[in-house]
């Protein structure tokens, strides 16, 4: 398996996108549901995603949480939602693993809305770079260990907007959804690599 890719190489791969279902949780109330089915599950994807700010010294807070399984995301709009008890939760299960690229950042973002101990999150970039992979970003490292790439082109578009267009969704859930496939495929090709989780975040 190789380490790096190139830009060149990476444009060459296959797109792929999430095609499982994607749902949308707008209240708070819905979560509780969500929360329930999550719990049942032994490893998701998790990721986050924030408005830009393109004013300097402005910072926008976490508007989105995705979490997904194989075939479903769960895309929960958290500038409408908040950080309710169900949701703190499942972030603070142990026995729910979360599975994510650079996620100390999202989870100090997280914790700017409320104070909260995260549990039972894993960090794929420590566990690429344990396997000796040079490239560690999702797009690369969706290259690297699933041969194939994803779009990152609606990152810097606007998670706060009043409705939330498909080309978001799709984006959203896919980056979710391509971490826990990532998780897997490395556990699969390095079998010995070690899965530690990340308690605290300062």
């Amino acid at each position: 398996m190789h380490t790096s890719i190139t830009k060149e190489e990476l444009e060459e791969l296959p797109l792929v996108k999430f095609t499982g279902e994607i749902i949308v949780v707008d209240r708070p109330e819905h979560f509780d549901i969500v929360a329930e089915e999550l719990k049942e599950e032994i490893v998701i994807g998790f990721d986050t995603e924030t408005k830009p700010s393109f004013k300097k010294g402005q910072r926008n807070e976490v508007a989105l949480i995705q979490l997904a399984t194989s075939d479903k995301a769960y895309l929960i709009r958290l500038n409408r939602t908040g950080m309710n008890g169900k949701l703190l939760s499942l972030l603070s299960d142990p026995d729910v693993i979360k599975v994510g690229v650079g996620i100390r950042d999202d989870l100090r973002a997280l914790k700017r809305l409320r104070e909260f101990e995260p549990a039972g999150f894993v960090e794929i970039q420590d566990m690429a770079q344990e396997a000796g992979l040079e490239n560690i970003s999702l797009k690369k490292l969706a290259a690297l260990v699933m041969k194939v790439r994803v779009s990152k082109r609606q990152r810097l578009s606007n998670w706060e907007a009043d409705n939330l267009t498909e080309s978001q969704l799709n984006y959203a859930a896919t980056d979710a959804w391509a971490a826990l496939m990532i998780y897997d495929g490395l556990n699969k090709k390095f079998p010995e690599l070690s899965v530690k989780t990340i308690n605290k975040v300062q």
